[in-house]
């Protein structure tokens, strides 16, 4: 799949090494979006439809959504929501957008980390994507694209 234009996918301009980059914020750097945090906390499913939705719309239009991720009562929050509540392998489903996410943004990891991340640290996993996300989303508010 063709990755579509966007904004600046490196908006804090973090070194690239052959490899990729590094994050642009830690997996410890929760308080910076203390919303995001403590929804992901609470309701993980929300959180992480959210997301897939912000990041296909970015890939797919090359530009943010207007309704910054829609919605919180989607088919992808739902089974989320129940794969999680019935097995506890919703955290399945944030590997691939962690993955994803990586991908577009030229991120250095793999998919051990991915789901180890994904399994051990939910809330700043999810957290530290929205916060990817919102950095090239933002960059179209300042022209930067």
């Amino acid at each position: 799949m063709m990755v579509a234009p966007g904004g600046n996918r490196n908006a804090k301009s973090i070194p690239m090494g052959k490899d990729g980059r590094e994050w642009s914020h830690g997996l410890c750097d929760c308080g910076d979006d203390c919303g995001t945090f403590c929804l992901s906390w609470f309701f993980p499913c929300i959180t992480y439809s959210n997301i897939k939705h912000r990041y296909e719309h970015l890939n797919d239009k090359g530009y943010p959504d207007p309704e910054h991720g829609g919605s919180c009562c989607t088919s992808d929050c739902f089974f989320h929501g129940c794969i999680t509540a019935f097995c506890g392998a919703g955290f399945i489903f944030q590997m691939s957008n962690r993955s994803n996410i990586r991908r577009r943004y030229n991120i250095k990891g793999g998919g051990c980390g991915d789901c180890c991340t994904a399994l051990c640290c939910t809330p700043c996993e999810l957290t530290q994507e929205s916060l990817e996300l919102e950095l090239e989303e933002r960059s179209f508010q300042q022209g930067h694209h």
